[in-house]
């Protein structure tokens, strides 16, 4: 009886930097043959951030180039995307770095508190104000203020927070007294601000100071690259944690986390990822995910691949080809939206037939 093609995950030599699995159903694969050893020293040098695709690279370049500056920092991109971790490079990678990386989250403050936690507070300023309190701005003295989720603050908030990135100065809640900060703001959102701007529901003048450096993150669709070592790091940290020794994944599995637009980018995967630990009672990794076919109950992709695959694989390759107009190769080539080497992709549509359709 034939079995699914396996995926080693002990065969790779680091956390980070492995292209996109290729492979042939039947055949083991070492994923060590695709670590890129150039993202062993982001590894080293961004402390958590896991991946080798040039979509990720891409970013950590301006991360490199921004970070030593001190300039104002907006980091757009989807829910999921890492953009704390990229807003903690920043801070790591400057002049800041050993003093305070203060974050707060605009989004899960109420709104009549929210002012508080960012300015503090004198004691008897309001009911439950019973003793002085400093904010987020006071404690970040510095350092850096990572003010996440940042399209959600109120309109009356974002008028005092530009008088502080402007003037660097402000007043605690129920005082009358000048407080001078030195605080670097990196701030991040999911949101289209400039969208929000043309319909009155955030300052211009506050974007326009907030995006002095614009960053956008990437989701992890278009850093496909990038699924196996994270599918590999989130193994290995929640196997580590439940007491489990997982040491590989079936082929096809791997391929189908691959394939999926993951609309929950990371954070999804790494949801997925936990869930199937839980579930395997092996050394081999039982994937779940019932996105990929719609159905409420998880889905085990342990069972070996069947043409079914193949055939929305294909489908997805000619519907690719068909964007690009028949371009394999380039930035915005088939390739590179499929997160494929070129040679790769020819060979699958010499393989599905598909090459002489677009000859």
């Amino acid at each position: 009886m034939a079995t699914a093609a396996v995926i080693d995950f002990g065969s790779f030599s680091s956390l980070s930097g492995a292209g996109r699995v290729q492979s042939r159903l039947g055949s083991r694969i070492e994923l060590g043959e695709f670590v890129d050893a150039g993202c062993d020293r982001c590894a080293t040098e961004f402390d958590g951030i896991v991946g080798s695709s040039p979509a990720l690279r891409a970013v950590l370049d301006q991360v490199r180039i921004v970070a030593p500056t001190g300039a104002t920092v907006l980091i757009e991109g989807e829910t999921g995307t890492g953009k704390e971790l990229i807003a903690r490079a920043i801070h790591v990678h400057s002049e800041r770095r050993h003093r305070p990386f203060v974050k707060v989250n605009c989004a899960a403050i109420p709104a009549e508190l929210l002012e508080s936690e960012l300015f503090g507070h004198e004691r008897g300023a309001f009911t439950g104000a019973l003793a002085q309190r400093i904010g987020r701005f006071e404690a970040a003295d510095g350092g850096t203020l990572f003010l996440d989720e940042i399209g959600d603050m109120p309109l009356h908030l974002q008028t005092k927070l530009l008088r502080v990135v402007q003037e660097q100065e402000f007043e605690r809640v129920g005082g009358s007294r000048t407080i001078t900060v030195d605080v670097r703001i990196v701030a991040a959102t999911n949101r289209d601000l400039k969208g929000m701007v043309e319909e009155n529901r955030f300052r211009a003048d506050l974007y326009y100071r907030l995006a002095v450096f614009p960053m956008n993150v990437p989701p992890l669709r278009e850093r496909r690259e990038d699924i196996a070592l994270l599918t590999r790091h989130f193994v290995q940290k929640h196997a580590k944690r439940m007491g489990r020794n997982i040491e590989s994944i079936p082929t096809h599995a791997m391929e189908a986390l691959t394939d999926y637009d993951w609309p929950g980018n990371i954070r999804e995967l790494q949801n997925v990822i936990e869930r199937s630990v839980v579930l395997s009672d092996g050394p081999e990794l039982h994937v779940a995910l019932p996105e990929l076919d719609g159905k409420s109950a998880p889905v085990a992709l342990h069972v070996r691949a069947s043409n079914v695959t193949e055939l929305s694989e294909r489908t997805r390759i000619l519907q690719v080809l068909k964007e690009t107009k028949g371009m394999v190769g380039g930035a915005n080539g088939a390739a590179a939206r499929l997160g494929m080497k070129r040679t790769t992709l020819q060979s699958r549509m010499r393989k599905y037939n598909i090459a002489r359709l677009f000859q």
